[in-house]
């Protein structure tokens, strides 16, 4: 399958024609921007629709908070937060639902209960049993760029030429998935924005981020509401829109195929005119 024809579940996304928008339903009562807002599962259903409503192509669901400096949640613990959710959604949104998690029992739970995605942070460096299980059930994957565990993450940040740095953990990491059975066109890959990286290195990625699809595979971006953006700012997360939008449309300039987002109505209209503006499809004339 080409990059430009992606299934995930029974969608099939043509990333040559329309950037697809990545909603993020965090359940958790701790994640940087909205932790505690859709941490029990009717909440969490509630929101689902509500980002379809709003454009969402795919939904993300992840219980454990990933931000830097945070704690690791047990196994049992995330699968309490995620899988009623999953169970709850599946087949009612009428889209793809994504499992954010490093974790392969949870994964494979999540799998079990109607996630169609498997969306690593850790890239299958951080559980052995990811990188198998994936190959297993032949489902979707991000592989994702982190600077090691996300408690640590933002201690010792070195890179020689970021960029070039995360290209070729990319290369060695296809490698690895390759040997583990994981076929390449099932494969998206992320850079991880803010996972390990320091303001420079953020806009680096950004700036450059389109060098990364030269590898085949489709590029997401995850740049919402990143404190990068309040560096550059100076504002909290839930003040961030603008310099999100700015952000997507900047990853949309260089041809990402998938934006991973909290404000998925402002991304999506967004999304409609970039796509145009730069060139994935034509405009049409309305009466």
């Amino acid at each position: 399958m080409s990059v430009n024809a992606f299934k995930i579940g029974n969608a099939v996304f043509n990333f040559a024609e329309k950037t697809a928008i990545m909603g993020i339903l965090n359940v958790t009562p701790d994640s940087f921007s909205d932790g505690g807002r859709y941490d029990t599962a009717w909440k969490a259903v509630e929101h689902a629709f509500r980002l379809k409503a709003d454009g969402a192509d795919i939904i993300d669901i992840g219980g454990e908070s990933t931000r830097p400096g945070s704690e690791r949640l047990s196994t049992e613990a995330e699968m309490e937060r995620v899988i009623p959710v999953i169970e709850s959604l599946k087949g009612k949104p009428g889209l793809p639902i994504s499992i954010d998690t490093y974790k392969a029992e949870v994964a494979r739970r999540a799998l079990d209960a109607g996630a169609d995605l498997v969306n690593d942070i850790s890239g299958l460096s951080f559980d052995p049993e990811m990188a198998a299980l994936v190959a297993e059930r032949g489902c979707p994957l991000v592989i994702m760029h982190t600077l090691g565990d996300p408690k640590i993450m933002q201690n010792e940040i070195r890179y020689a030429d970021p960029v070039d740095d995360i290209r070729r953990y990319f290369e060695e990491r296809l490698e690895f998935a390759e040997r583990k059975g994981i076929a390449k066109d099932r494969i998206i890959l992320d850079p991880g924005i803010g996972f390990g990286k320091k303001l420079p290195h953020n806009v680096a990625l950004i700036r450059h981020i389109g060098k990364f699809a030269e590898l085949g595979c489709p590029i997401l971006l995850g740049a919402s509401r990143k404190s990068f953006i309040g560096q550059i700012l100076d504002l909290p997360a839930d003040e961030r829109l603008e310099g999100s939008l700015a952000a997507a449309a900047a990853g949309i300039a260089q041809g990402v195929s998938m934006l991973r987002v909290h404000d998925v109505k402002e991304t999506s209209r967004l999304r409609d005119v970039c796509d145009i503006l730069f060139g994935k499809r034509e405009a049409e004339e309305r009466n």
